[in-house]
């Protein structure tokens, strides 16, 4: 019967073990939950068991992540977090920066920015820090320029000079695939780019360096980033494997940051 009980005991230590070790993840279908399930087999190795969840907007991962029903999100980066947090009085914080998706231009209706037609139409992302780099990212081809030409938040209201008068529709950034046809430019986040089929590589008319400051990051609470499983998904966020995999796979249209 004493064999019994410490059976009984060890099973129940060990089951309560592993269930402490579960880490659950919100992410961009692509290329975050791709990156993600690439790990999840380190990860296992390790005692954790890494559950992904697939978000297709901007909002949802960080206040599931805020109220507790998840551990940790990977979709963003700091200028957005920042913003975010800010608006929504959020308590998040960073754990380590895994990427860089370079933001870029794309058309189905010219092949240069330098033949934007007068008054054609660009869609931009509507949320602030997206909408503020898409906007400078026009002002480096040229086509408008900005009260205060490095700030991430400036929003179509802070443009100073706009020669060929493009009118400017912000719309939510995983819409902007879909509205391709209808603008004459749309400016796309990688990873909605991926998802829709486009090469940022090959397909943007102007895309940021692999400098980009706009690394992705792997973001949780206070309370949990400096969990054991945390920072064992961090570990192999940052590791030569997943390094190799991201330059493989994406072939420049993903940098790893690390």
């Amino acid at each position: 019967m004493k064999k019994l009980f410490a059976a009984v005991a060890a099973f129940a230590a060990i089951t309560t073990a592993h269930a402490a070790e579960t880490l659950s993840v919100a992410a961009s279908p692509v290329p975050h939950a791709e990156i993600l399930n690439f790990v999840k087999p380190m990860l296992e190795k390790e005692g954790v068991d890494l559950k992904v969840r697939v978000f297709t907007d901007y909002v949802q991962p960080n206040l599931q992540v805020a109220q507790k029903n998840l551990d940790a999100n990977y979709y963003q980066h700091k200028p957005y977090l920042d913003e975010f947090s800010q608006s929504r009085k959020l308590d998040l914080v960073p754990v380590t920066a895994v990427h860089v998706e370079p933001f870029g231009a794309y058309s189905s209706k010219i092949k240069d920015l330098k033949d934007m037609p007068e008054g054609g139409s660009v869609a931009i992302p509507n949320d602030a820090t997206n909408g503020g780099r898409a906007l400078i990212l026009l002002q480096k081809a040229g086509l408008i320029k900005l009260k205060d030409e490095g700030n991430i938040l400036s929003t179509p209201r802070d443009v100073v000079e706009n020669p060929k008068h493009i009118k400017i529709r912000e719309l939510e950034a995983a819409t902007l695939p879909r509205v391709l046809k209808q603008v004459d430019v749309a400016m796309i986040n990688t990873n909605y780019a991926l998802d829709a089929g486009l090469n940022p590589t090959q397909d943007a008319l102007i895309i940021e360096g692999s400098d980009s400051p706009y690394a992705n990051l792997l973001v949780a609470r206070p309370d949990n980033k400096d969990s054991d499983a945390m920072q064992k998904l961090a570990k192999a966020l940052n590791s030569p494997e997943t390094k190799k995999f991201i330059e493989e796979k994406y072939k420049g249209a993903v940098v790893p940051a690390f």
